[in-house]
């Protein structure tokens, strides 16, 4: 693949206190259709909720989401990558810790996230499948920022498969 990873990630995180209650941090996220929000303590990222965690954590264990502190179910310790690195070590940090999410650092600043379907959209064959797909169909609003973002990263794309050429457009 050869692709950095702060050439795929997205840099807009979603983002909660750790005080801050599982009700809230669960309609932030569903206002965003994103599966995950980081948890930080002052502004440094510190865990993770994903709709895993709701469900195990709260929904199984009858818990009150409006009760329950953010820091008292989120994953941790907060697994993360660097910008600079590679796609292919994402995907070793991700499959060997078996997750979905990898939140991306700086200098200990959250920077950006890239999830397994980010990288599964990054394949070639996932590429024509995508263009494919939505020549004949609506895009559903909660894809058509990767379809665009698929667009725009064309040249990413070829590079990805050492020349053959996949039309996008």
């Amino acid at each position: 693949m050869s692709v950095k990873i702060e050439d795929v990630m997205i840099k807009d995180v979603l983002t909660i206190e750790v005080h801050d209650n599982v009700l809230n941090a669960t309609k932030k996220m569903n206002e965003r259709g994103v599966g995950c929000i980081i948890a930080v303590d002052e502004g440094k990222p510190v865990g993770i909720l994903t709709e895993r965690d709701i469900l195990r954590r709260i929904v199984v264990e009858k818990r009150e989401p409006e009760k329950t502190k953010v820091k008292e179910v989120m994953s941790t310790p907060l697994i993360t990558g660097k910008p600079e690195m590679m796609v292919e070590d994402a995907v070793k940090i991700i499959i060997l810790n078996r997750i979905k999410k990898l939140p991306i650092l700086s200098e200990e600043k959250l920077v950006g996230i890239i999830t397994l379907f980010d990288i599964v959209r990054l394949s070639p064959v996932t590429a024509n499948v995508l263009r494919e797909t939505y020549k004949t169909q609506e895009v559903p609003p909660q894809i058509e920022k990767y379809i665009i973002r698929l667009k725009d990263k064309r040249y990413d794309l070829e590079k990805l498969i050492k020349g053959k050429k996949i039309p996008i457009d």
